[in-house]
C-alpha cells in the first residue's frame, strides 16, 4: 500500500519557478517508479516526467524538458519536480504517480497510485 502527498503548488509569474514535492509513504517494493502528471481543466491527463527510483535515470515530455528537473531523495521518501521559465501553458493541476516496474511509460493509466494534486497557475 503506498500513499503519495504532493505539495509546492502555487501562483508564479511567468519567467519564474517553482519547486514541487512528493512524499511516498507505504511499501512500495525492490523496483518501482514514479512520476509527475498534470492536467489543464478541459484537458487529458499530461505526462511531465519520470524517474527510477533505485537508478535515478530520467525521462521527460519534450515540452518540459529543457526546463523542467526531475529528482528524487531516497532517504526522505520524496520526489522533486523543480519548474523553472514557466509559462502560463503549463498551468495545470499536477499530480505525482507511482508503479512497479519500469519508469518509461507515459499512459496515465499504466500508473498508480496516484496523489491528490497540487494546482500551479502561472500568471502572463
Amino acid at each position: 500500500q503506498v500513499q503519495l502527498v504532493e505539495s509546492g503548488g502555487g501562483l508564479v509569474q511567468a519567467g519564474g519557478s517553482l519547486r514541487l514535492s512528493c512524499v511516498v509513504s507505504g511499501r512500495t517494493g525492490s523496483s518501482f517508479a514514479m512520476a509527475w502528471f498534470r492536467q489543464a481543466p478541459g484537458k487529458e491527463r499530461e505526462f511531465v516526467a519520470a524517474i527510477s527510483w533505485i537508478g535515478g535515470s530520467t525521462d521527460y515530455a519534450d515540452s518540459v524538458k529543457d526546463r523542467f528537473t526531475i529528482s528524487r531523495d531516497n532517504a526522505k521518501n520524496t520526489m522533486y519536480l523543480q519548474m523553472n521559465s514557466l509559462k502560463p501553458e503549463d498551468t495545470a493541476v499536477y499530480s505525482c504517480a507511482a508503479r512497479a516496474g519500469s519508469f518509461l511509460y507515459h499512459t496515465a493509466h499504466t500508473w498508480g497510485p496516484w496523489g491528490q494534486g497540487t494546482q500551479v497557475t502561472v500568471s502572463s
